[in-house]
């Protein structure tokens, strides 16, 4: 079944929406968080800041390669398999949720917000998999052949021949 693929869709991809998602779950765990007192990681703010700052520039130097290796113009018109491509599928997607989100949970200092980067994983694999059936429909057994030997957001380490 072939899928509508605008240019926004080439562009931003399953992004946008995974945003959404992401900023509401957020808001409802700050309220719980709010609500029945937080749940502290620590008490020394200092280093939950240190860390979260050194995680926000990791995060950074993840996006620029991102898209250094897959320019806005190629989206969706170029099956990049190299750069940071060459290791996950979705490095934007990967950046925010396998690093910033828990270094932002750190920061607020609670287990629920852990919990919410936690939860976020599951969420987003469900959210990407129109993105990828896009690519299947624009790329065909290329992307095909590239989803198996690539994971989705964290390398794969044990090759699946």
């Amino acid at each position: 079944m072939k899928r509508k693929i605008t240019k926004f869709t080439k562009i931003f991809g399953s992004g946008p929406r995974g945003v959404l998602v992401s900023l509401i779950l957020l808001a409802i765990t700050a309220f719980i968080d709010q609500r029945i007192g937080s749940l502290k990681i620590s008490d020394h703010q200092f280093v939950l800041n240190v860390v979260f700052v050194g995680v926000s520039l990791i995060t950074v130097g993840l996006i620029v390669w991102s898209v250094k290796s897959l320019p806005a113009s190629d989206r969706g018109n170029t099956l990049c398999v190299s750069g940071a491509f060459k290791y996950v599928r979705h490095p934007l997607y990967a950046s925010f949720l396998s690093v910033f989100d828990f270094g932002l949970a750190l920061y607020l200092n609670s287990y629920l917000f852990v919990l919410w980067a936690i939860l976020l994983h599951p969420i987003w694999h469900y959210i990407v998999r129109y993105e990828e059936n896009v690519m299947v429909d624009i790329f065909g057994g290329a992307y095909v052949e590239y989803r198996r030997k690539t994971g989705r957001f964290f390398p794969m380490l044990i090759s699946t021949r």
